[in-house]
């Protein structure tokens, strides 16, 4: 087997057996055709034959190209995806990668903005056009769900209800999200004025959030969306996971419990989710420090 078509039946059995989407998919893809590039160079044409120096060589070749960690770390997941599943599928008799161990990364806490900001955002979405009647109704749940983009273009007309969301996430769990009054209501004005407008565009779909065409919004014409509001806001740095963000924040700051938001946001962890009371500390920490007298 070559390691071409082992690239190619590991990305299979990705997407049929786990299940993982075609943007993952893809992502895998980019990062091993670089891994591909180095095993052709160094002669090398049979997946059994990959050696741990072939292995070095493309981390090698990773550091050359003067990467950021979170890109080797990532190349290198792939890689060693890869070298599992040919030992897995008893091609390789050794997992030629497990020794690499990938750069340590920075730690980095979730961007958030504020309560006023995510307000601005919210009220500069105007008119009562299709087209801004479904903007309204995309930003309004995001931040009502805390929905990844990806979660929140998938839903159709039967997932929502009268106070609940059905949000499917990463394995096809599915998980039920309360939203509010704001969210229900820019929902209804989408359903009732808005989507039979676009619908007509289309050959008819139960997909929530229309594109232009009639078609289910894509991720790319929702970010679109998002920072052409964020612009006419004037709030910098937004991108659809900064309503994730700000949603998970924002419900912490409020008193929530951490499982509590856990579960709403559809992690498999508590650990995961606990990245946000950091944020939260490190607001407390700055409002101590301004007001009491003997702080500093």
């Amino acid at each position: 087997m070559s390691p071409q078509q082992a690239v190619e039946r590991l990305l299979r059995q990705l997407a049929i057996e786990r299940g993982l989407s075609k943007h993952t998919i893809a992502a895998y893809r980019r990062d091993l055709t670089g891994y591909l590039e180095v095993l052709e160079a160094r002669g090398v044409t049979d997946a059994s034959a990959i050696s741990a120096d072939d292995v070095a060589a493309f981390r090698s070749s990773l550091a050359d190209r003067g990467l950021a960690a979170s890109s080797v770390a990532r190349h290198l997941s792939a890689v060693k995806a890869l070298h599992r599943w040919l030992v897995d599928e008893r091609v390789a008799a050794d997992d030629v990668a497990k020794g690499q161990r990938p750069p340590k990364l920075p730690s980095r806490l979730p961007k958030a903005i504020s309560v006023s900001q995510m307000q601005r955002l919210l009220d500069a979405v105007v008119g009562d056009d299709p087209a801004s009647l479904r903007d309204r109704a995309l930003l309004e749940l995001l931040y009502a769900t805390g929905a990844r983009i990806s979660e929140l273009i998938a839903l159709d007309v039967d997932d929502i209800g009268e106070s609940l969301v059905k949000v499917t996430g990463k394995g096809g769990k599915q998980r039920l999200v309360p939203v509010g009054s704001f969210a229900r209501a820019a929902t209804d004005a989408w359903l009732v004025r808005g989507r039979a407008a676009l619908a007509a565009n289309g050959r008819g779909t139960p997909a929530l959030l229309l594109g232009a065409r009639g078609g289910r919004l894509s991720r790319q014409a929702a970010w679109e969306v998002i920072q052409r509001v964020a612009e006419e806001a004037e709030v910098p740095h937004v991108s659809p996971h900064t309503f994730r963000h700000s949603f998970a924040t924002h419900l912490l700051e409020g008193g929530a419990d951490v499982r509590a938001v856990q579960e709403l946001l559809g992690h498999a962890s508590v650990a995961t989710t606990q990245i946000y009371t950091h944020v939260t500390a490190d607001t407390l920490r700055d409002m101590y420090t301004t007001a009491h007298p003997r702080a500093r």
